[in-house]
């Protein structure tokens, strides 16, 4: 299912995107999803994966993709994330990860560093989504 009636917002009055998201998205519909951050763990086992922030930040888009498709939504239907990380050192590996993973056209992101996460976790994602009816 795709979001047909979420659209990019670009304007040069602002500073361009420095990643894989946009300066705003608009949206011409009212159901919306908020979805709780998600740190990197497995649902199978209940642990948080290996792999650094590389697979912590992989395994957090998963669960949010994973809830969205329980609530009738995928990657496109996300129109804004925010990211928790402990180290704003690891942000260019979380960047590369998540521009891989979240699907065009990106959503409005926010990004915090300096974070402590639950179970010692090195990033933590949340997002709000648009489903169609």
């Amino acid at each position: 299912m795709s979001v047909s009636r979420k659209y990019e917002v670009r304007t040069e009055d602002a500073p361009k995107a420095l990643g894989p998201y946009n300066q705003a998205v608009g949206l011409t519909v009212p159901r919306f999803l908020f979805v709780s951050g998600q740190i990197g763990i497995d649902p199978g086992t209940g642990e948080l994966v290996a792999g650094g922030i590389r697979g912590q930040t992989e395994q957090c888009i998963m669960n949010v993709k994973g809830i969205l498709k329980a609530a009738g939504g995928d990657g496109t239907s996300i129109v804004k994330t925010t990211i928790y990380m402990a180290k704003i050192e690891d942000f260019p590996a979380m960047n590369e990860v998540y521009a891989e993973t979240i699907e065009s056209p990106y959503p409005a992101r926010s990004c915090v560093g300096g974070c402590r996460l639950p179970r010692g976790a090195l990033v933590e994602i949340e997002a709000i989504a648009v489903l169609e009816d």
